[in-house]
Protein backbone atom coordinates (compact mmCIF):
# COMPACT_ATOMS: atom_id res chain seq x y z
CA UNK A 1 0.00 0.00 0.00
CA UNK A 2 1.35 3.13 -0.98
CA UNK A 3 1.75 6.11 1.60
CA UNK A 4 0.78 9.60 0.93
CA UNK A 5 3.96 11.40 1.74
CA UNK A 6 6.42 9.35 0.00
CA UNK A 7 6.98 9.18 -3.74
CA UNK A 8 10.56 8.18 -5.03
CA UNK A 9 10.09 10.05 -7.95
CA UNK A 10 9.92 14.05 -9.11
CA UNK A 11 7.03 14.42 -5.95
CA UNK A 12 9.67 13.36 -3.33
CA UNK A 13 10.69 16.47 -2.42
CA UNK A 14 6.77 18.46 -2.26
CA UNK A 15 5.64 15.25 -0.58
CA UNK A 16 8.55 14.93 2.23
CA UNK A 17 8.11 18.80 2.89
CA UNK A 18 3.99 18.29 3.50
CA UNK A 19 4.93 15.43 5.78
CA UNK A 20 7.46 17.60 8.09
CA UNK A 21 4.82 20.67 7.58
CA UNK A 22 2.19 18.48 9.53
CA UNK A 23 4.25 16.67 12.10
CA UNK A 24 7.11 19.78 12.76
CA UNK A 25 5.61 20.79 15.91
CA UNK A 26 5.43 17.23 17.59
CA UNK A 27 8.40 15.74 16.02
CA UNK A 28 10.50 16.00 18.75
CA UNK A 29 7.80 14.27 21.03
CA UNK A 30 7.17 11.03 18.90
CA UNK A 31 11.03 10.64 18.67
CA UNK A 32 11.18 10.27 22.20
CA UNK A 33 8.47 8.05 22.40
CA UNK A 34 8.96 5.67 19.53
CA UNK A 35 13.00 5.59 20.44
CA UNK A 36 12.52 5.41 24.47
CA UNK A 37 14.66 8.54 24.36
CA UNK A 38 17.51 6.81 22.63
CA UNK A 39 17.86 9.14 19.39
CA UNK A 40 19.40 12.04 21.35
CA UNK A 41 22.48 9.16 22.61
CA UNK A 42 22.51 8.65 18.94
CA UNK A 43 22.57 12.35 18.04
CA UNK A 44 25.44 13.02 20.48
CA UNK A 45 27.73 10.25 19.31
CA UNK A 46 27.10 11.88 16.13
CA UNK A 47 28.77 14.87 17.54
CA UNK A 48 31.35 12.98 19.22
CA UNK A 49 32.19 12.00 15.88
CA UNK A 50 32.17 14.93 14.24
CA UNK A 51 35.05 16.28 16.33
CA UNK A 52 34.67 19.22 16.56
CA UNK A 53 36.62 21.75 18.17
CA UNK A 54 36.51 25.59 18.95
CA UNK A 55 36.02 28.15 16.04
CA UNK A 56 35.75 24.83 13.56
CA UNK A 57 32.94 25.27 11.19
CA UNK A 58 30.47 22.54 11.00
CA UNK A 59 27.56 21.82 8.47
CA UNK A 60 24.19 20.37 9.70
CA UNK A 61 22.05 18.77 6.78
CA UNK A 62 18.59 17.89 7.14
CA UNK A 63 19.20 19.66 10.27
CA UNK A 64 15.19 19.36 11.20
CA UNK A 65 14.40 20.88 15.12
CA UNK A 66 18.34 21.37 15.06
CA UNK A 67 19.42 18.83 17.61
CA UNK A 68 22.75 17.81 16.33
CA UNK A 69 23.23 21.17 15.21
CA UNK A 70 23.45 22.54 19.12
CA UNK A 71 25.20 19.51 19.92
CA UNK A 72 28.00 20.47 17.80
CA UNK A 73 27.64 24.32 18.99
CA UNK A 74 27.84 22.76 22.27
CA UNK A 75 30.98 21.88 21.25
CA UNK A 76 32.92 25.11 20.27
CA UNK A 77 31.96 24.94 16.38
CA UNK A 78 30.57 27.82 14.28
CA UNK A 79 27.57 25.59 12.85
CA UNK A 80 25.05 26.00 9.77
CA UNK A 81 21.98 24.11 9.75
CA UNK A 82 20.02 23.41 6.79
CA UNK A 83 17.12 22.24 5.91
CA UNK A 84 14.21 22.77 3.15
CA UNK A 85 11.30 22.54 5.84
CA UNK A 86 10.20 26.09 7.08
CA UNK A 87 8.06 24.03 9.55
CA UNK A 88 11.07 22.06 11.09
CA UNK A 89 12.99 25.08 10.42
CA UNK A 90 11.09 27.41 12.69
CA UNK A 91 11.14 25.46 15.44
CA UNK A 92 14.93 25.30 15.45
CA UNK A 93 15.10 28.84 15.09
CA UNK A 94 12.85 29.23 18.30
CA UNK A 95 15.46 26.88 20.43
CA UNK A 96 18.08 28.58 18.98
CA UNK A 97 16.73 32.17 20.23
CA UNK A 98 16.59 30.63 23.74
CA UNK A 99 20.13 30.17 23.40
CA UNK A 100 22.57 33.11 24.72
CA UNK A 101 25.43 33.79 22.68
CA UNK A 102 24.71 30.97 19.84
CA UNK A 103 27.23 30.39 17.07
CA UNK A 104 24.54 28.29 15.04
CA UNK A 105 22.44 29.87 12.25
CA UNK A 106 19.78 27.83 10.52
CA UNK A 107 19.05 28.07 6.73
CA UNK A 108 16.76 26.85 4.13
CA UNK A 109 18.14 25.34 1.58
CA UNK A 110 18.27 21.75 -1.02
CA UNK A 111 20.83 19.57 0.45
CA UNK A 112 21.98 17.73 -2.55
CA UNK A 113 22.77 20.99 -3.78
CA UNK A 114 24.01 23.55 -1.00
CA UNK A 115 25.28 27.28 -1.23
CA UNK A 116 28.67 26.78 -0.01
CA UNK A 117 32.11 26.19 -1.85
CA UNK A 118 34.04 23.49 -1.69
CA UNK A 119 35.98 22.22 0.69
CA UNK A 120 34.10 24.85 3.75
CA UNK A 121 33.58 22.73 6.58
CA UNK A 122 35.86 20.57 9.39
CA UNK A 123 32.84 18.47 9.87
CA UNK A 124 29.54 17.67 7.87
CA UNK A 125 26.84 15.58 9.25
CA UNK A 126 22.89 14.65 8.34
CA UNK A 127 20.57 12.76 10.99
CA UNK A 128 17.49 10.88 9.57
CA UNK A 129 18.14 13.21 6.17
CA UNK A 130 19.90 10.69 3.35
CA UNK A 131 16.81 8.65 3.26
CA UNK A 132 14.51 11.64 2.87
CA UNK A 133 16.01 12.98 -0.29
CA UNK A 134 15.72 12.48 -4.17
CA UNK A 135 18.80 11.02 -4.62
CA UNK A 136 20.49 9.94 -1.56
CA UNK A 137 23.70 9.70 -3.30
CA UNK A 138 23.74 13.22 -4.34
CA UNK A 139 23.40 13.93 -1.35
CA UNK A 140 26.45 12.31 0.11
CA UNK A 141 28.19 13.51 -2.58
CA UNK A 142 27.52 17.23 -1.41
CA UNK A 143 28.68 16.48 1.95
CA UNK A 144 32.06 15.26 0.79
CA UNK A 145 32.25 18.35 -1.45
CA UNK A 146 32.10 20.92 0.98
CA UNK A 147 34.04 19.16 3.27
CA UNK A 148 37.70 20.20 4.12
CA UNK A 149 40.69 17.64 3.74
CA UNK A 150 40.38 15.81 6.90
CA UNK A 151 37.03 16.56 7.55
CA UNK A 152 34.47 14.01 9.28
CA UNK A 153 31.39 12.96 7.44
CA UNK A 154 28.78 11.40 9.78
CA UNK A 155 25.35 10.08 8.63
CA UNK A 156 22.64 8.43 11.38
CA UNK A 157 19.83 7.10 9.53
CA UNK A 158 17.38 4.14 10.30
CA UNK A 159 19.49 0.87 9.47
CA UNK A 160 18.43 -2.46 7.96
CA UNK A 161 19.67 -5.13 9.88
CA UNK A 162 21.74 -8.20 8.31
CA UNK A 163 19.86 -10.86 10.30
CA UNK A 164 16.53 -11.42 8.59
CA UNK A 165 14.36 -12.64 11.46
CA UNK A 166 15.75 -9.37 13.60
CA UNK A 167 15.28 -7.21 10.27
CA UNK A 168 10.84 -8.89 10.10
CA UNK A 169 10.67 -8.01 14.05
CA UNK A 170 12.12 -4.35 13.13
CA UNK A 171 10.22 -3.98 9.88
CA UNK A 172 7.01 -5.16 11.25
CA UNK A 173 7.76 -2.46 14.76
CA UNK A 174 8.05 0.31 11.86
CA UNK A 175 4.64 -1.24 10.06
CA UNK A 176 2.33 -1.90 12.87
CA UNK A 177 3.35 0.33 15.99
CA UNK A 178 4.29 3.46 14.62
CA UNK A 179 1.73 5.05 12.92
CA UNK A 180 -0.17 3.93 15.67
CA UNK A 181 2.04 6.00 17.71
CA UNK A 182 1.60 8.87 14.86
CA UNK A 183 -1.92 8.43 15.48
CA UNK A 184 -1.98 9.13 19.10
CA UNK A 185 0.79 12.17 19.18
CA UNK A 186 0.02 13.94 16.00
CA UNK A 187 -3.57 12.37 14.64
CA UNK A 188 -1.77 11.06 11.38
CA UNK A 189 -0.47 7.58 11.32
CA UNK A 190 0.48 7.73 8.01
CA UNK A 191 3.29 10.27 8.69
CA UNK A 192 4.98 8.09 10.35
CA UNK A 193 4.17 5.13 8.30
CA UNK A 194 6.44 7.20 6.09
CA UNK A 195 9.06 5.42 8.06
CA UNK A 196 8.83 2.01 6.46
CA UNK A 197 8.32 3.23 2.87
CA UNK A 198 11.05 5.33 2.72
CA UNK A 199 13.26 2.57 3.72
CA UNK A 200 12.06 0.49 0.69
CA UNK A 201 14.40 2.09 -2.16
CA UNK A 202 17.28 2.87 0.44
CA UNK A 203 20.00 1.22 1.06
CA UNK A 204 21.06 1.80 4.70
CA UNK A 205 24.18 1.49 6.04
CA UNK A 206 25.62 -1.14 3.80
CA UNK A 207 25.16 1.27 0.77
CA UNK A 208 26.08 4.06 2.66
CA UNK A 209 29.10 2.46 3.75
CA UNK A 210 30.33 1.85 -0.07
CA UNK A 211 29.09 4.83 -1.34
CA UNK A 212 31.95 6.53 1.39
CA UNK A 213 34.23 4.20 0.05
CA UNK A 214 33.43 4.77 -3.49
CA UNK A 215 34.03 8.35 -3.29
CA UNK A 216 37.37 7.87 -1.84
CA UNK A 217 36.74 8.69 1.73
CA UNK A 218 39.05 7.24 4.18
CA UNK A 219 38.60 5.39 7.73
CA UNK A 220 35.22 4.42 6.85
CA UNK A 221 33.17 2.66 9.21
CA UNK A 222 30.00 2.17 10.42
CA UNK A 223 28.31 1.44 13.99
CA UNK A 224 25.24 -0.41 14.06
CA UNK A 225 22.63 -0.49 17.44
CA UNK A 226 19.67 -2.61 18.38
CA UNK A 227 21.15 -5.19 16.12
CA UNK A 228 21.41 -2.71 13.03
CA UNK A 229 17.99 -0.98 13.46
CA UNK A 230 20.03 1.48 13.92
CA UNK A 231 23.21 3.01 12.09
CA UNK A 232 26.00 5.55 12.36
CA UNK A 233 28.14 5.83 8.84
CA UNK A 234 31.45 7.75 9.45
CA UNK A 235 34.42 8.32 6.76
CA UNK A 236 36.82 11.40 6.95
CA UNK A 237 37.92 13.40 3.48
CA UNK A 238 41.40 12.32 2.51
CA UNK A 239 44.02 14.70 3.37
CA UNK A 240 46.69 16.06 0.78
CA UNK A 241 48.10 12.94 -0.33
CA UNK A 242 44.66 11.17 -0.55
CA UNK A 243 42.34 10.32 -3.02
CA UNK A 244 38.79 11.46 -3.52
CA UNK A 245 36.98 10.83 -6.14
CA UNK A 246 33.68 13.02 -6.71
CA UNK A 247 30.96 11.40 -8.38
CA UNK A 248 28.50 13.00 -10.13
CA UNK A 249 24.84 11.73 -9.97
CA UNK A 250 21.70 12.82 -11.77
CA UNK A 251 18.93 13.84 -9.86
CA UNK A 252 15.32 12.15 -10.25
Amino acid sequence: MENEFYSPGEQRATQVNRLFATIATRYDLINDIQSLGAHRRWKHRVSALASVKPGDRALDLCCGTGDISFALAKSGAVVTGLDFSDAMLAVANRRNSQHSNSKTQFIQGDAQKTPFAAATFDAVTVGFGLRNLATWEAGLDEMARVAKPGARLVVLDFGKPDNMLWRWIYFTYLKLLVPLLGLLVCGKPSAYAYIIASLRDYPAQRGVEARMRQLGLVNVRTDNFIGGAMSINYGEKPRGGGKYFPILVATH
